[in-house]
C-alpha cells in the first residue's frame, strides 16, 4: 500500500472499517407478524465492507473500482461522513466535499441561486466567499438564465452541473465523487475533469468511484478493487484495472 511521508501526514486514513446493513423482508406489523407465525426471517443482514485499511495522501487521484454490491459507495459515503463505521475508523484532513448522489443537498423548492448559497454553506463557505465566487459558479454550471428557476424544474444534468461547480469552487482539500460525471453532455465530461486535474495538481485530493475505465484511467493514479466487500487490489491504476476485469463479481 503507498505509504505517506512524516512531513505530509495523510488526508484520509481508513482502518479496519466494517459496515453491516440489515435488510428487512416485511413492510408492516402484519407482514411481521405473519412471517413470525410461519417462522420465516423477518431481515437478513448484508456485509457491505469488512476490514477496510486504506491510507491516502496529498494530490493523489484514487478510483474505487468494483461491481456493482461491491461496497464502493459505502466506502464513500463513509469518508464523507454521511455513513458512521460499525467497526473501524475513519479520519480525514481538511474539508471534504463530496458529490455523492446526483441533486443530494437540494432543495427542489429553491431557485437555483439559493441552492448555491445552502450547498456552498453546508460545505463550509461563509456568505463573503460564496459572493465572491458566485459568478464563477454559475459560469462553470452553464446554468445561466435558469439560476433563478426552481431546481424542481431542472434535469438530472442541470443538477449535476450545478452541483459539481458549487463542491469544486469550495477550498476543499479532498473532492468525494460518485458515478454523477455520467450525468450530462461529453463537452461538460470534459470540462470536469480538467478541472479535477486542476484540483489534483494544487495538491488536493481525489477519490472517484465509477465505471468509466476510459475515464478513471485518464484521471487517477491509483486503484483500488473491491469486490464483495473486500479489498483485494490497491496499486496503479493500470493493474487495478486489469484485476477488476480478471475478476469475478
Amino acid at each position: 500500500m503507498p505509504k505517506t511521508s512524516e512531513l505530509n501526514p495523510p488526508r484520509i486514513i481508513v482502518e479496519g472499517v466494517r459496515k453491516t446493513y440489515t435488510l428487512r423482508h416485511t413492510q408492516s406489523f402484519k407482514e411481521t407478524f405473519v412471517a413470525w407465525i410461519r417462522r420465516k426471517k423477518t431481515s437478513t443482514s448484508f456485509q457491505a465492507l469488512n476490514g477496510i485499511d486504506i491510507t491516502v495522501g496529498d494530490s493523489e487521484a484514487i478510483a474505487l473500482l468494483g461491481y456493482n454490491g461491491s461496497g464502493k459507495s459505502t466506502l464513500l459515503k463513509l469518508v464523507s461522513g454521511v455513513l458512521r463505521p460499525d467497526a473501524g475508523r475513519i479520519l480525514t484532513r481538511g474539508r471534504v466535499a463530496g458529490l455523492i448522489e446526483v441533486g443530494a443537498g437540494f432543495h427542489p423548492d429553491l431557485s437555483g441561486r439559493e441552492n448555491v448559497y445552502l450547498n456552498a454553506a453546508i460545505l463550509g463557505m461563509s456568505k463573503d466567499e460564496i459572493d465572491a465566487r458566485f459568478d464563477e459558479i454559475v459560469e462553470f454550471s452553464e446554468i445561466g438564465e435558469f439560476i433563478d428557476t426552481e431546481v424542481k424544474h431542472y434535469s438530472s444534468g442541470m443538477f449535476v452541473r450545478l452541483a459539481f461547480s458549487v463542491a469544486i469552487h469550495t477550498e476543499l482539500d479532498i473532492l468525494l465523487v460518485d458515478e454523477v460525471l455520467a450525468v450530462g453532455d461529453a463537452p461538460f465530461r470534459e470540462k470536469c475533469k480538467t478541472k479535477i486535474r486542476e484540483i489534483v495538481a494544487a495538491g488536493k485530493t481525489l477519490f472517484i468511484v465509477s465505471h468509466d475505465l476510459g475515464m478513471v484511467s485518464d484521471l487517477c493514479s491509483r486503484g483500488i478493487v473491491l469486490r464483495r466487500g473486500e479489498m483485494v487490489f490497491d496499486g496503479a491504476i493500470g493493474d487495478a484495472i486489469t484485476t477488476l476485469k480478471a475478476s469475478t463479481r
